[in-house]
């Protein structure tokens, strides 16, 4: 790869890096200002069943997934000097699934309380059902932003313009925050429905739009069903409609088994899930989406060599997630304590909370490394491949899940998250490697060993540094939590440099290199 193409990388992946980590950040307030209105309760557990259906109908949309399946159509045009066509099949692809989407809510609206009884089998309490639908019919418009911002962003995507579309997110927690707290005193969860609807509406579509009609939008209202291109995004996207992903397993069974658990367990399960989900975000996420757009030019040039070396390199980095992911475990108590005890979020809602994070931490390096495995075959335009192996593997799942949750309840169902997502994103990895013959899988292998041995190291070491503290720090205050934490996190950082220049991992050095840096020279 040339030098100007990792440099246009690694400015992607810092524009995409700092939007999702300010966009977990902002999550994490979002969960905080939930927590804070609803605490872990049943109203919580509700409120996270009410996105059920719309994140399906998100799903069998592919709306989720339209930097994936769009981007290689649009950028063929674009390397054709073709762009009017690129947005002729734009137009045609959001007249005829924009239209496909407004019918599927319709219906999901007018069946909502039966729908809802599917999709969550253990919601029993009547008063909780009715909220739960009420939620579900407030949420389901904001699909339809998120379809048609979907598309906007792939075009700025396809452009190489990532700055736009990485404000969405920010804007979409903003709403949700806004909405809670200013309608969640009188109106309780429901306030919080009402913000998902105006944050996905100003972060997902307004402010697409205006990145779109930035990068050169040209809309044509058209609907054409034979046009070649409109049947290779169906044979592109009809994979993901029908499959079932990692991270929407992970969300669809939380909430699916969680309904038949104690009041509490599925806001519990969610708030660690998005704690989690903030290490995926930095580290996995903005590299994926990244590299995508390079990694799809590489492959339209056929240079399936030179891609797999941008593909391997970004899963070493991606690696690093494990020492942090053992920091967070020792930690889970302190770090759910100062970012959520407040309000009606109370110290047994801590404990359960905590407990549930430690076996979701298991997976986070999975979680992290098929954001980039997945793009693989994205990348090749080949998305049937993946979606079936997710299918078959989330099946093979389920009994994991049933087993997990009658032996450990809540804490096994985040354990069969961890143990489903790690062998999934293995097994597609390996089958990439064979697939592609990627010559470097064996310097990933064994870079992954190493990290993860060194990092369990680091992992006991800070558990007996952190036993020691508690004896003369208390954990049940706020200081006591944030000294702990404070003291701890520096023990980690000498003991990741000691790591990383004793036993030779240049991507370690070079990650703390840049955290320093960053600490002293901030702007």
């Amino acid at each position: 790869m040339s030098p100007g193409l990792y440099k246009k990388v690694g400015m992607a992946s810092a524009i995409m890096m700092a939007s999702v980590f300010l966009s977990r950040i902002m999550g994490l307030f979002r969960e905080m200002a939930i927590a804070y209105v609803g605490g872990a309760g049943a109203q919580v557990d509700a409120y996270q069943i009410a996105f059920l259906l719309p994140e399906i109908l998100n799903h069998v949309t592919a709306s989720g997934f339209l930097s994936i399946t769009f981007i290689p159509i649009f950028a063929h045009y674009l390397n054709q000097q073709d762009e009017a066509q690129g947005w002729h099949i734009f137009s045609i692809i959001c007249n005829t699934f924009g239209l496909l989407l407004l019918l599927l809510i319709a219906l999901a609206y007018l069946f909502t309380p039966q729908l809802v009884k599917i999709v969550a089998p253990g919601l029993k309490d009547p008063g909780l059902l009715r909220q739960a639908v009420t939620m579900t019919r407030i949420i389901l418009p904001a699909q339809l932003f998120f379809f048609t911002g979907g598309l906007f962003m792939a075009v700025q995507f396809a452009k190489e313009r990532f700055l736009i579309p990485a404000l969405a997110p920010l804007l979409y927690n903003l709403g949700i925050i806004s909405g809670g707290l200013l309608l969640g005193r009188r109106y309780g969860m429901v306030g919080f429905s009402w913000g998902v609807l105006a944050g996905a509406f100003v972060g997902n579509f307004a402010v697409q739009l205006y990145g779109a009609r930035r990068a050169g939008l040209m809309y044509h209202a058209v609907i054409r069903l034979r046009h070649p291109d409109l049947k290779r995004y169906v044979l592109l996207t009809l994979p993901l409609m029908v499959g079932m992903g990692m991270t929407f397993s992970a969300e669809f069974f939380l909430k699916f088994f969680g309904s038949y658990l104690p009041h509490g367990s599925i806001a519990g399960l969610n708030y660690s899930l998005r704690v989690m989900l903030i290490l995926v975000g930095v580290f996995g996420q903005s590299v994926g989406v990244a590299s995508f757009p390079f990694m799809a030019r590489l492959a339209v040039e056929k240079k399936m060599a030179e891609m797999n070396r941008l593909f391997n390199t970004a899963l070493r980095y991606l690696f690093l997630v494990i020492p942090f992911s053992a920091l967070l475990m020792v930690l889970r108590h302190e770090v759910i304590r100062i970012l959520f005890q407040r309000g009606r979020f109370d110290a047994a809602a801590t404990a359960l909370t905590a407990r549930l994070l430690a076996f979701l931490l298991i997976g986070t390096f999975a979680f992290a490394a098929r954001t980039v495995v997945s793009r693989g075959y994205y990348a090749v335009q080949n998305t049937l491949f993946p979606a079936v192996f997710d299918t078959l593997a989330v099946g093979l799942s389920i009994p994991v899940y049933f087993y997990a949750m009658h032996k450990m309840g809540a804490a096994g169902v985040a354990l069969a998250i961890s143990l489903s997502s790690i062998f999934q994103v293995a097994l597609l990895y390996e089958l990439w490697n064979r697939r592609s013959r990627n010559r470097g899988s064996r310097q990933v292998y064994l870079f992954f060993c190493r990290v993860a041995l060194v990092s369990a190291a680091i992992g006991i070491l800070l558990e007996g540094f952190h036993t020691f503290l508690n004896t003369w720090v208390s954990l049940n205050t706020f200081s006591g939590c944030l000294l702990s934490s404070v003291l701890t996190a520096a023990f980690f950082v000498v003991l990741l440099l000691a790591a990383a220049y004793l036993f030779h991992i240049e991507e370690m050095a070079e990650l703390m290199r840049r955290l320093v840096k960053k600490v002293r020279h901030p702007a």
